[in-house]
């Protein structure tokens, strides 16, 4: 579904990431896991369009979308839960899910969407009219995962969303995103809580200062004794 063919990517001066190539074949959940400014963000940012590449390349289902506009891309169907949730703080729950289908045109199925995103996350719909600044962590996490829903994403880029939150709420956010994927949306996940991320995926990469590293499936990297030391704790 998505191949990122060696691509080099820098800010300013800084080389960001070095001849990275990953794939997400379609159906699965696929892990990046690395240190914090191993260039995890950088990877997601790219292919969403927000950062170009120097060198490289980008295929989204056989396409080449290396220099398509990000606005172009989420219409393609690739859409971004960013690092931080990146909600807008003083628009209201609903007004913020409205955002995530502003490319769309099919007010029904928008509605149908909307009344799915409240079935799946029953507090939002309670908080609907409250203004999304105002609401806890794990409701603003999931506030950034349904308004990507909106989108109707096929291919969904997770950045980080257990970052901040107690670990019961950890629990919930990783249990919603196996549920996205088994409901059909194929998930890229960026992720420092690599226990949760090596449990709920099929394949993982890791990656070190701008290049990957290791790659397997999950569960040989979670046997990796280079993994544990580094990133399990083990």
């Amino acid at each position: 579904m998505l191949k990122v063919n060696e691509i080099d990517v820098y800010y300013g001066a800084i080389h960001a990431l070095k001849k990275m190539s990953l794939e997400v074949e379609q159906g699965t959940i696929v892990t990046l896991i690395g240190a914090n400014g191993a260039g995890k963000t950088t990877t997601l940012k790219t292919i969403s369009g927000i950062l170009r590449p120097k060198s490289g390349s980008i295929k989204y289902k056989g396409s080449d979308i290396t220099k398509v506009a990000p606005e172009k891309i989420v219409s393609l169907g690739i859409s971004q839960v960013p690092e931080g949730r990146r909600i807008f703080p003083t628009m209201t729950v609903l007004e913020n899910l409205e955002m995530g289908a502003y490319l769309r045109k099919d007010k029904k199925e928008i509605l149908k969407d909307m009344e799915n995103v409240f079935n799946r996350f029953p507090r939002l719909q309670e908080r609907r009219k409250q203004l999304a600044g105002t609401l806890s962590g794990g409701e603003q996490q999931m506030l950034a995962i349904g308004r990507a829903l909106m989108a109707r994403p096929e291919l969904m880029l997770m950045d980080e969303p257990s970052m901040g939150l107690a670990p019961l709420l950890v629990k919930e956010i990783f249990e919603i995103i196996k549920d996205i994927n088994a409901r059909g949306t194929t998930i890229l996940l960026v992720e420092q809580n690599a226990n949760m991320a090596l449990s709920v995926a099929d394949k993982a990469y890791v990656i070190e200062t701008g290049e990957i590293v290791l790659q397997g499936s999950a569960e040989q990297l979670m046997k990796s004794e280079e993994v544990k030391k580094a990133y399990l704790g083990g």
